[in-house]
């Protein structure tokens, strides 16, 4: 604490010193201006553009809410069908086609970044090839391809060992897995690629030092530690999977908006079955949201330790 005395000392002297400067200058202020500048009032700022921002987004708000309510929509209609058993079917059909696209989606992500990434020329190529392919061509162009492999290949399999007919094998379900699966795994290539990247080669040279395989150095080092530039953008990816999903309507994919598309066929109630269809996307992607928040709290966890460490503290507790 003594140490300390004299640098205080020190500024108190400065301070006397710069205010005799001032005063001798005729800058310093006396002491009834100090005493006014005390007794100021201090008044926050007024953002005027904030509330005239929030006042013209209200405005519009009430007017779409006043176009709904006024607007040639039965709102019984619409709380009738929102249980349906044809809507939650197709809900339940795109919540699975959502996580079995992802999961083959992220599946292929993994090995074709990694062979992206691969010393051999043939591999990178052939990763590269896949990318380019899948990432060229519009989603429906792709659904519809699986759609009418037929017309292609009659027969799926070994000739002469097994072999089945591919109108009856390509479904709308197995049409809509493959297209989505194998297009989400071209995006998801390039996510986990930059992840990988985002990793310091030092670990990986560690990692080698003491005898670790590529495989191993990828599964226990490199990955665990791109997790966090991973989530974020393949959280994204997965509540644009719930969205792509109204797209295999085209191949006739019962999910919810083409059950809806069914049953407005039949009553005529189009803007009501939207409505419903909607609400139920909404719902999901709010859920997905809030789960995507927690994973990427928790991957966050060491590096927001790390950010708010402050090395003070580890001196006094020295």
């Amino acid at each position: 604490m003594r140490s300390a005395e004299p640098g205080r000392n020190a500024g108190s002297r400065g301070e006397i010193m710069e205010q005799n400067n001032l005063s001798r200058t005729g800058l310093a202020p006396t002491r009834g201006e100090r005493k006014a500048i005390a007794n100021l009032e201090i008044v926050p700022r007024r953002h005027l553009g904030r509330w005239v921002t929030a006042a013209v987004i209200a405005v519009l708000l009430a007017l779409v809410i006043k176009a709904f309510a006024e607007g040639d929509i039965a709102w019984g209609v619409v709380a009738e069908f929102f249980a349906a058993p044809a809507i939650l079917f197709g809900l339940v059909n795109t919540v699975v086609m959502t996580i079995c696209a992802m999961s083959l989606g992220i599946a292929l992500g993994v090995v074709f970044a990694v062979m992206y990434m691969s010393p051999n020329p043939v591999i990178r190529v052939v990763a590269w090839g896949y990318i380019w392919l899948f990432r060229g061509t519009p989603l429906i162009l792709q659904l519809l391809l699986w759609f009418n492999l037929a017309l292609v290949f009659p027969t799926l399999g070994i000739p002469g060992l097994i072999e089945v007919r591919t109108v009856e094998f390509m479904t709308p379900f197995v049409a809509t897995l493959l297209g989505l699966g194998l297009n989400q795994g071209a995006y998801t290539a390039e996510v986990m690629r930059s992840g990988i990247l985002s990793v310091d080669s030092g670990q990986t040279e560690a990692a080698k030092s003491i005898g670790m395989t590529r495989l191993l150095t990828l599964r226990r080092i490199v990955l665990p530690q791109a997790m966090r530039v991973i989530i974020p953008p393949v959280g994204n990816e997965v509540i644009s999977m719930v969205k792509l999903t109204s797209i295999a309507s085209v191949i006739q994919y019962a999910e919810i908006l083409r059950n809806a598309q069914t049953i407005y066929y039949a009553n005529a109630r189009v803007i009501e079955l939207l409505i419903v269809a909607a609400g139920w996307y909404l719902i999901v992607v709010t859920l997905l949201q809030i789960g995507q928040y927690q994973l990427e709290r928790s991957f966050a966890k060491g590096q927001t330790h790390r950010g708010n460490h402050k090395p003070g503290r580890a001196v006094e507790n020295a």
